[in-house]
């Protein structure tokens, strides 16, 4: 050892420096294997080359030149070593805009000729559809009396074929200008005699019939169904005060009363919508009452008689959603409707006019509900709002909309007149006092029922203990005011149970009207 370090040691002058040993180099990074470079990547989703993009790590280290090499792909069209010639390439490119600019005006060209083209095609055949002389008549309309008989319609029509063309033709361009076909308006009497043998009238309420106890109770079993309607039943409604007689609104533009005191029968139907009935409500005595339906129309019955005593429209396209007459005597003669136009429109029953408007909802109004005495109502609308009015003022008093609202297509007054019970789109029954300035009652929640996309009624019991809702899986449910808990729950229809009222004598006796077209009463 000494002698190998002897030997690596280099003679030492005397004016030279001190002794240095001399250490072979040596790199300390790890051994490359370069002949990745050169391979092409296996990896679709990567560039060909040494540069793996779907991976993690490099698998050897790139020098400088590899690194700052240019970038390989398709060279620039208009470019020249990298760089745009743009002033060199103006007339290539005015040549080649005006070219495309050609090209697209040829296109469009021939779209407007096969427009014209197919105009008058499809011009020919609405005239040749229209002649019942014509083969494409014939074809559809294979369900005439002389579909077949081709020979017969090659000449001149018949009086019955011209007689045939004519309504055809008056029916289809009634209904391209949308107008409202007019109904006859009539009514039909089912009962055996409308006076008894004394002259009172079927409407009159039966003598001594009166409350028999002010304590209610919820039913538990049907004792009765009726098949009211044969597209399905939107509302029902007991005669004020005693509830021997009630009235039903069908989709199928009938409004019927029935018996249920005695015969359990339907005693009359009125007859004078075009479409389906969607409200219904009586005056104080129950001798009148208005029914709206999606003709546009309201119209005003006699309920002994059935004829109509007047009828109001707004217009094409403006449907009445809710009606309501003043619930004083004095002034029973003012009907209040909200409008899908977003309006409460107030007509007079006497001089058949418009009055008043309240114009402030943002959509379609859905109820409306005397408060205070009746000196002011509250509406409810489809922009998820409350709104105060005083009557005959066209000014909001109150405004209540918050973010965490849904609209409320249902509302309903508590016996005492204190609380207003809405139903919530979001699957629950709110509660707003009627004289803490309409604030919300954040103790009373009553929740557990379906009822969104759905116009399920809301109500009370006349003692005012429970509150009764239908909801969208055909079930009735009843809740304790005081504890806000469910009490019972009934399976009564199938489909939606989308209305429900409690009888205003009998505590007990309960009608829930449903989409399958029956009406059913319910008693413990």
């Amino acid at each position: 050892m000494q002698a190998e370090a002897h030997e690596a040691v280099t003679p030492c002058l005397p004016d030279s420096s001190p002794v240095r040993l001399m250490v072979h180099s040596k790199s300390c990074a790890p051994p490359v294997d370069e002949s990745l470079v050169t391979l092409p990547s296996k990896d679709k989703n990567s560039l060909i080359g040494p540069f793996y993009l779907s991976q993690r790590k490099i698998n050897f280290n790139p020098s400088y030149d590899q690194l700052w090499s240019p970038i390989a792909g398709p060279a620039h069209p208009y470019a020249k070593d990298g760089i745009v010639q743009g002033l060199g390439m103006l007339p290539t490119l005015r040549q080649m805009s005006i070219a495309t600019s050609l090209r697209k005006a040829e296109r469009k060209l021939e779209k407007q000729e096969d427009a014209a083209d197919d105009q008058e095609m499809d011009a020919q055949i609405v005239e040749e559809a229209q002649n019942p002389a014509s083969d494409l008549w014939i074809l559809k309309n294979h369900n005439s009396s002389w579909s077949g008989k081709k020979e017969g319609l090659q000449g001149e029509l018949t009086e019955e074929q011209k007689k045939y063309a004519e309504e055809y033709a008056q029916k289809k361009s009634e209904e391209k200008k949308g107008e409202n076909v007019e109904v006859q308006e009539k009514s039909t009497f089912h009962g055996k005699e409308e006076h008894d043998y004394q002259g009172r009238s079927w409407i009159a309420p039966p003598k001594g019939v009166k409350a028999s106890n002010d304590h209610c109770y919820t039913p538990t079993r049907c004792v009765h169904a009726w098949s009211a309607s044969t597209k399905g039943v939107s509302a029902i409604l007991f005669f004020p005060k005693y509830g021997h007689l009630l009235l039903s609104a069908g989709m199928d533009t009938k409004v019927k009363i029935w018996d249920v005191h005695k015969s359990g029968k339907c005693l009359r139907t009125y007859m004078g919508h075009a479409k389906a009935v969607r409200d219904i409500s009586f005056n104080n005595d129950g001798s009148r009452f208005l029914s709206a339906a999606f003709d546009t129309r309201i119209k005003l019955w006699d309920t002994e008689t059935g004829k109509v005593i007047s009828t109001f429209s707004r217009g094409k396209g403006k449907f009445p959603y809710v009606v309501r007459l003043h619930p004083d005597d004095n002034k029973q003669s003012i009907l209040l409707a909200g409008m899908s136009d977003k309006k409460i429109v107030q007509w007079d029953l006497n001089t058949g006019e418009i009055v008043q408007e309240y114009n402030e909802h943002l959509g379609a109004v859905n109820t409306i509900t005397f408060v205070d005495d009746n000196r002011q109502f509250v509406t409810s609308s489809d922009d998820k709002s409350l709104r105060v009015w005083e009557f005959g003022i066209p000014v909001v008093i109150k405004k209540i909309s918050e973010p965490y609202m849904h609209s409320m297509p249902s509302i309903s007054m508590h016996p005492n007149g204190t609380w207003l019970a809405a139903q919530s789109s979001d699957n629950q029954i709110l509660i707003y006092s009627t004289r803490e300035r309409f604030r919300l009652n954040k103790k009373k929640r009553f929740a557990g029922h379906f009822v969104a996309g759905y116009v399920c009624q809301v109500t009370f019991s006349p003692d005012g203990r429970f509150v009764m809702s239908g909801d969208g899986e055909g079930r009735c449910w009843f809740w304790d005011w005081k504890t806000c808990k469910v009490s019972r729950v009934l399976s009564c229809h199938k489909g939606v149970c989308i209305g429900c009222e409690w009888h205003p004598l009998e505590q007990s006796k309960v009608a829930t009207c449903g989409w399958d077209g029956l009406i059913k009463c319910w008693d413990v």
